[in-house]
This record gives structure tokens, C-alpha cells and sequence, in this order.
């Protein structure tokens, strides 16, 4: 794995063996995998360290890596963990991508959970469906646009950012928000506000808006749908946030599109 990146074909489907929900760090904080024959794609829901073929890796929430087959992997956790994965073959036809061994999704990475909770849903493997999702995920992921050179946050703001956008459907509580990203509920509201000029409770509402307005005008998802994608159950305080953060109704603002 030199330069840290794999070859991964993506001309055809790949065979997909299995996916699912790894929960893990409950009984034990290490964990050691390798698989002989099939390769390994995990979206991260915590920070963790990774050692793949012998190169140590630090991954956060809204991260994704790749373990080629027969490649041995130590997970080390801080504690309870849960990441979606997907086991699958390459089909090794075509030109190859040059995709990094680990690397953080950015804004992609809800998309991404999506596609994998849709092929999870669809699983046993070898469902087309879960063979679809699967190779629309992993294209995303091959071409995801280069990161900046050098940080332009704090590390622990580019944890909770990566943390939030992965997690828009869920409950968000601050203090939860910080526990995640290594640093106190105070410590992280001062620097998201130096750094983005919002507080974290701030940043989380118009992601959510942002993630809301996508979903309406690009997507046929029923209003109550987009509601609970984005947090959201109460349609009544959706509606009200729609009409406040995006000048609109969500019925609007859809025929709008």
C-alpha cells in the first residue's frame, strides 16, 4: 500500500459479500480482522485508531477506509463503536483507482450512509439492489475531490464537523457533539465560534437546512420523509424552521425548485 493508497477497480459491480452494522469496543477496546479473499469498506461513527499493513491511522465520524484482502487490520477503540461495512470482491476489470486507505468523507459522508443503510437494508449480499448501492457508494468515495493541503480547522472542529454531518438525523446535543470530537462542551462552543463564526447549536441548524433544502428540490422523498432525514419529527416545527431558515414552506420551496 505505498503512498497509503489502493487500486481499486470500479469498471463493473463488485460481488458483495456481506454488509452491515459492526457495533464494537464493548467487550474489548482492540479488535484484529483480516480477510482472506474479500476486501473491507467502513464508514466511521466514532474516532479510532487503525493499523492497516502496518501503517497507523487516526479515522473521526464521517471517515471511510479500505482494506485490501488479505491485508490484517487492528482496530483500536475508546469505546463502544459503531461503524457501517461492506465486504466485498472488486471484479478487477478496467483501469484501476488510485484511492486513499483512509480519509475523511467531509459532507459526503451522509450520503454515503445512506447508500450503505440502503444496502444493508437490501442485504442479504448479492441483492442487486445491495450490489448497486454498493458500487454507487464506492464511486463516490474514488471521487471525492482531494483535501486541501494543510487543516483548516482544529482538530477537534473537524471531528464535530465530520460528526455532525454524518449524523443530521439524529439528536445532536452539544455536549454529546463534544464528547466526540475530545473536548469539553465549553472548549468546543469557543472554538466552532472562532472557527466558523456560529455556535455548534448554530452550524447543526442550517446544515440540517441545508440537508432539507437538497432533499426537497432534488429529491421525490415525502415532506415527512425529509423531516425525519434531517432531525426533524415534529412536521409542524419543520415547517415553522423551513419558513424560517429557507423563506419558505417546505411545499414551497420544493415547487420552487
Amino acid at each position: 500500500m505505498a503512498g497509503e493508497r489502493v487500486a481499486l477497480h470500479l469498471a463493473r459491480p463488485p460481488h458483495v459479500a456481506n454488509a452491515g452494522v459492526g457495533v464494537h469496543g464493548v467487550r474489548s477496546l482492540h479488535d484484529v480482522f483480516r480477510l482472506p479473499d474479500l476486501w473491507q469498506l467502513h464508514l466511521y461513527g466514532y474516532s479510532a485508531t487503525l493499523t492497516i499493513g502496518g501503517g497507523t491511522h487516526s479515522v473521526a465520524p464521517g471517515w471511510v477506509s479500505f482494506v485490501p484482502a488479505g491485508v490484517e487490520v487492528r482496530f483500536d477503540y475508546t469505546g463502544r463503536s459503531e461503524h457501517l461495512f461492506v465486504h466485498f470482491r472488486p471484479d478487477g476489470s478496467g483501469e484501476p483507482h488510485a484511492v486513499p486507505v483512509v480519509r475523511d468523507a467531509g459532507p459526503a459522508a451522509a450520503g454515503l450512509s445512506d447508500l450503505l443503510r440502503a444496502a444493508i437494508s437490501a442485504s442479504p449480499g448479492g441483492s442487486p439492489r445491495t450490489t448497486a448501492e454498493v458500487w454507487t457508494a464506492l464511486w463516490r468515495i474514488a471521487q471525492l475531490p482531494e483535501p486541501a493541503a494543510g487543516r483548516t480547522h482544529h482538530t477537534a472542529v473537524e471531528t464535530a464537523i465530520a460528526y455532525i454531518e454524518a449524523n443530521l438525523a439524529r439528536p445532536l446535543p452539544v455536549p454529546d457533539v463534544a464528547r466526540v470530537a475530545g473536548v469539553s462542551h465549553n472548549h468546543l462552543t469557543r472554538l466552532f465560534r472562532a472557527e466558523t463564526g456560529l455556535p455548534v447549536v448554530a452550524w447543526i441548524r442550517q446544515r440540517r437546512m441545508a440537508r432539507a433544502r437538497h432533499l426537497l428540490t432534488a429529491t421525490t422523498m415525502s415532506i415527512p420523509a425529509v423531516a425525519a432525514s434531517v432531525g426533524i419529527t415534529d412536521l409542524q416545527a419543520f415547517n415553522k424552521a423551513c419558513r424560517r431558515e429557507l423563506g419558505a414552506s417546505p411545499r414551497a420551496v420544493r415547487a420552487g425548485a
